[in-house]
């Protein structure tokens, strides 16, 4: 997925052999291990070539391969934590780093303390191009009424996505729905929407993935259901967009956390994932028919914004690299 996106940004792209050590079994750490092993020796062979100022890296496993060739190397490393928990990864590495960029302040108690610095989560001009009218007008919503806006990630949600297929009469008669399913799950996806009666299916508006119109999705939107991943600590503050999480049962306690931080601040609130079928309807009809309380979690999201996130973190990226050339 990232060599496909890199590409559509115009970057040159070098894959770099890795796995994951935490949470697998036995024969598949030693495999993963001989492969980290094959990726730092990769990793230098790369950096020898490029001579880079600095490193930058949002964790995952991969990163730990990079890092140690970096220092190895004597290159600056920038780790950037998009989630508030860092991942083991980004735990394993943080002593080799010159600095570590969070998104925000809860980050800080699981880091060197003295290494961090907090900028925000840095979104493009793909995100922040839009408005409620320009988002609209772009996807083809009425300019007027709620718009609720379900989406899973690039490779989709499927518990969110068939909670949704099997409420859509409901949740249509009190919004105009836009739905990002995701590839995976785009085949049924699409074959239901041709059995919805034409009543519904005019305000479904389904989509397998959205790209540089994922912007104009969460400006046109009123409300949003999603995952919790660490995108939605800029994106809906930004916005200011009230969302219901739905985090992900399976991914340590990372999107749990992220969820918690939100609801917490009033922005957000959390329907555990096997709940959603049941509760998916009633929690959409109360937000979206109380305009009271989604105006002020809107107003709580963007309270959180940083709109500079990105200028800030390019700003820390060129004083590490700074340090390679004191």
């Amino acid at each position: 997925m990232e060599a496909e996106l890199v590409a559509r940004a115009g970057l040159p792209f070098i894959g770099i052999p890795a796995g994951g050590l935490h949470g697998v079994a036995l024969l598949n750490a030693v495999r993963n291990g001989w492969q980290l092993t094959r990726g730092t020796f990769a990793a230098m062979r790369h950096l020898r070539r490029e001579r880079p100022d600095a490193i930058l890296t949002t964790g995952g496993y991969v990163s730990g391969s990079v890092a140690v060739a970096a220092a190895w190397r004597r290159v600056p490393i920038l780790v950037y934590v998009p989630d508030i928990e860092p991942a083991q990864s980004v735990k394993a590495v943080a002593r080799l780093t010159t600095r570590i960029a969070v998104t925000v302040e809860d980050s800080r108690a699981f880091l060197p303390a003295e290494k961090v610095v907090v900028t925000g989560y840095p979104l493009g001009e793909r995100i922040t191009r839009w408005s409620r009218i320009t988002g609209r007008e772009a996807l083809g919503l009425p300019p007027g009424g709620p718009v609720l806006l379900v989406f899973g990630g690039s490779r989709g949600a499927r518990s969110i996505n068939r909670a949704l297929l099997a409420h859509l009469p409901a949740l249509t008669e009190i919004a105009d729905v836009m739905h990002v399913s995701g590839e995976l799950d785009w085949p049924e996806v699409s074959a239901e929407r041709e059995k919805l009666p034409e009543s519904v299916k005019a305000r479904y508006h389904a989509h397998a993935y959205l790209h540089d119109e994922m912007g104009a999705a969460m400006a046109a939107a009123d409300l949003v259901i999603c995952r919790a991943g660490a995108s939605i600590l800029g994106e809906f503050p930004y916005f200011g967009l009230p969302s219901i999480l739905v985090p992900y049962p399976y991914a340590w306690r990372y999107q749990k956390v992220n969820a918690t931080w939100l609801a917490n601040r009033g922005a957000a609130v959390i329907v555990e994932d096997a709940a959603l079928p049941e509760q998916i309807v009633p929690t959409v009809r109360t937000l979206l028919l109380d305009p009271p309380r989604r105006e002020a979690m809107r107003a709580a999201a963007r309270a959180l914004a940083r709109p500079d996130a990105a200028q800030r973190l390019a700003e820390l990226l060129v004083q590490v690299a700074s340090k390679s050339k004191g």
